[in-house]
């Protein structure tokens, strides 16, 4: 990855101070919480105290770490281990324990156990990430999303969000010397490469398997516009998450692949910079996305640092400040008053949960400005 200019430097450092004097507010005002999103006057609601299995609750957590690593400072390490006890709940509780027990336990116990060696953070994540083997397809090759919940037959579901989740088992199997939890993560990477990803680089967010014999019987859009459109923030899980198998396995297949969904969204961000939640909704539909926009950030840092290509590296990285900058200026609100940073959020494209604030997508901007500062821990 190139030399960052010198106003690029002052940038990145005014944009962490900004985070700084924030989130010490915002933090103070949401001690022993899980947030998820805000209320209409900018205040997070508290997932612990309604659904503590809810896929987002590892988040919190990981802002705390990386705010404890910005700073140094107990308030933010005391949450952090907070919300990693609260998860102890979920734990216990097998219909909460799903393809997404990464997003949870990546960002708490395993980070928790790699700065201080905790025994209980171990024991939580390798729980964690045996469980999440063990919804292992062995016919499909596939990672089982979801479960049966409102009576809706999911037992072949796979989705490309599970990109983002196997470093939990690369982890495991770095800890353990187990190699089961590789191949396992490996096999889903593979199956992910030739049925999520397309020719043009855009992917699938959900593929339907027969769990029997493993055919595939469908590819519905998802939470995107529809069958065969291009859902941003799974474009984003696909080129951080193969990203990440690149770096745990150094497979160079895997490398590929992100490289092939990078240019695929290099060529559909609008000169805006404003990340539609599909790239392939309708013209005169505005709704945007700026979850996409952070994480699709920090995993093209992720990428501009794993590429030996110069001018492929240089390209990913500008790409990326260029999402992050655009974020800080429009779509960010510094005040003080509200808890949230980013606003202009979407849950999914035919849902209702348009123009909001989610909590992963404050996480991704905050990893991805400490990346680019050289000092972001590594939870995924």
């Amino acid at each position: 990855m190139r030399k960052l200019t010198e106003d690029e430097k002052k940038w990145i450092d005014t944009t962490l101070k900004k985070i700084s004097v924030k989130m010490e507010e915002v933090t103070k005002r949401n001690l022993d919480k899980i947030p998820y999103t805000t209320d209409k006057y900018g205040r997070f609601d508290d997932k612990s105290g309604k659904d503590i299995c809810w896929w987002t609750n590892g988040f919190w957590g990981g802002i705390m770490w990386q705010l404890y690593k910005l700073t140094g400072n107990e308030m933010y390490k005391k949450e952090a281990i907070g919300v990693e006890d609260k998860l102890d709940e979920n734990l216990m509780n097998i219909e909460g324990l799903d393809h997404d027990n990464g997003f949870k336990w990546l960002p708490t116990s395993v980070c928790r156990y790699k700065l201080f060696n905790n025994k209980e953070s171990y024991n939580r994540a390798m729980l964690a990430a045996t469980n999440m083997a063990g919804r292992f397809n062995m016919v499909g090759k596939f990672i089982r999303a979801w479960n049966n919940w409102d009576d809706v037959d999911r037992r072949g579901f796979a989705i490309i969000d599970c990109m983002m989740n196997l470093p939990l088992l690369y982890w495991a199997s770095e800890e353990t010397t187990d190699p089961r939890f590789e191949m396992i993560a490996r096999a889903h990477a593979d199956t992910a490469r030739k049925v999520f990803v397309r020719d043009d680089g855009s992917v699938n967010h959900i593929v339907i398997f027969d769990p029997e014999t493993g055919e595939i019987v469908g590819k519905p859009g998802g939470q995107g516009y529809g069958e065969g459109s291009s859902w941003t923030r799974g474009q984003s899980w696909g080129i951080y998450g193969f990203t990440l198998s690149y770096k745990y396995t150094g497979d160079e297949k895997y490398l590929d692949t992100a490289k092939e969904i990078a240019n695929y969204v290099l060529s559909q961000i609008p000169d805006s910079c404003l990340i539609p939640i599909d790239y392939r909704q309708p013209d005169d539909i505005k709704l945007e996305d700026s979850t996409a926009a952070a994480i699709t950030a920090s995993g093209l840092i992720e990428l501009s640092q794993a590429t030996g290509d110069d001018e492929l590296s240089d390209k990913y990285l500008d790409a990326a400040f260029k999402l992050l900058k655009t974020l800080d200026e429009k779509r960010i609100s510094w005040s003080e008053d509200t808890d949230n940073l980013l606003n202009n959020c979407a849950v999914d494209y035919h849902g209702d949960g348009h123009n909001m604030s989610i909590i992963y997508g404050d996480y991704y901007f905050i990893e991805a400005m400490m990346k680019l500062a050289g000092g972001a821990l590594e939870i995924f």
